[in-house]
């Protein structure tokens, strides 16, 4: 190889080292402040019943609507790979 493509490829290395350098720092930063905004709001009143109430609407709700009606007899059986070579 030519020395100038390896002077190149040295100053991209460098390049993307600095940029991976930066990302990390801002991870950092964003870890700090999520953690930081969390203990800010449970610090807060009525915590408990909005992460309650939270949960509630989060919960997944049966409903009958778009339930599916599967017949044991129609249902195909399902392929067996365990002896396939």
């Amino acid at each position: 190889m030519k020395e100038s493509t390896l002077i190149d490829m040295q100053k991209k290395v460098d390049a993307l080292t600095n940029v991976v350098q930066y990302l990390l720092q801002e991870t950092q930063n964003l870890k700090t402040l999520a953690a930081g905004t969390f203990e800010t709001i449970r610090l807060m009143p009525d915590y408990e019943e909005a992460v309650k109430a939270l949960a509630e609407k989060a919960a997944p709700k049966p409903s009958m609507d778009n339930a599916e009606v599967i017949d044991p007899q129609i249902v195909e059986p399902k392929l067996d790979l365990s002896n396939v070579e």
